[in-house]
């Protein structure tokens, strides 16, 4: 193949309990792109619609992550790059990861797969780096993997793969409002108190055991984070009464997505996933907050080709 073009979805970080380590892919939102191959060496990206952000390959996350891949690939030439952006920046559902993964995805493809999906893990935190300061991976893993993800270590890179149970469904509201990830992480506390990481561990064992055991009770019962939540839910307008009215309406839990300001929730079951979506979206037009709403099913594949 000379070209490919790519869906890159949208995903949810931390999923409450698991800072920077646990990971969710969606199917209903995304990014799409179109890679090509070129003679000249290097990243060139030619279109970027969408959204307002940088085509210059050193401050654009997709030309930062493709590089991070061509500098450890044996090709000659290049890429060009076309992104349609889905994502909105800054919303908190993993668009610079999106940008990012679909960028070295679709080169491996066109390269004939040189590189494991692991290797591609590294090449996008790359491009995390650029967006956040932080070369996180629980965005960049379930674009990837798809389904959950689980970042056992950083150093070395251990991500495992978890089970979704299938009638699992993810609502995310995204109030129109901007909180970049680098200013989001900067207001975080360095330092818990052994209480407190005793509570959060036991939370995501719990999820974890709950997502393989396909037992929704224990999943929702595990979607408590008592260190992040607390401290970036204040940069959230009308957190707290969303989060109340998505339980109220049948969600199993409830939290930020990423480094926010959208907010997500878990349902078993679709009917039940919009019935919260009306909910949430009832807070914002009550307060005069333009949003958007997103329910989907788990994404289990990752990326995908487009035709």
């Amino acid at each position: 193949m000379e070209s490919i073009k790519v869906f890159c979805p949208a995903t949810i970080a931390n999923i409450s309990c698991g800072f920077d380590v646990l990971g969710v892919a969606l199917d209903s939102v995304g990014d799409e792109m179109l890679v090509k191959k070129t003679k000249e060496k290097g990243i060139h990206i030619s279109k970027l619609e969408g959204q307002d952000l940088p085509l210059e390959t050193l401050k654009n996350v997709a030309g930062v992550a493709g590089l991070a891949l061509l500098e450890k690939s044996n090709y000659q030439g290049g890429f060009e790059i076309e992104i349609y952006k889905k994502i909105k920046a800054g919303s908190g559902i993993g668009s610079s990861a999106a940008s990012s993964t679909g960028a070295v995805w679709a080169m491996n493809q066109l390269l004939n797969e040189p590189f494991s999906s692991l290797d591609l893990v590294k090449f996008a935190m790359e491009g995390e780096r650029l967006a956040s300061g932080v070369a996180h991976a629980d965005n960049v893993a379930p674009a990837l993997f798809g389904g959950f993800t689980l970042v056992r270590s950083y150093n070395p890179l251990d991500v495992i793969t978890i089970p979704s149970p299938k009638q699992l469904f993810a609502t995310v509201i995204h109030p129109q409002i901007e909180i970049k990830t680098s200013d989001s992480r900067k207001i975080l506390k360095t330092n818990i108190t052994l209480a407190d990481g005793i509570k959060q561990w036991g939370n995501v064992g719990g999820l974890v055991a709950g997502l393989f055991k396909q037992d929704y009770d224990l999943i929702g019962r595990s979607l408590v984070d008592h260190i992040i939540e607390p401290v970036r839910s204040i940069l959230i307008p009308s957190f707290d009464a969303v989060k109340k009215v998505t339980l109220q309406n049948g969600a199993i839990g409830c939290g930020i997505s990423g480094s926010g300001p959208s907010i997500f929730s878990f349902s078993k079951g679709e009917e039940t996933a919009k019935r919260v979506g009306i909910a949430m979206a009832e807070i914002y037009q009550n307060i005069g907050i333009d949003y958007d709403v997103h329910v989907s099913k788990i994404n289990s594949e990752g990326i995908k080709i487009l035709n």
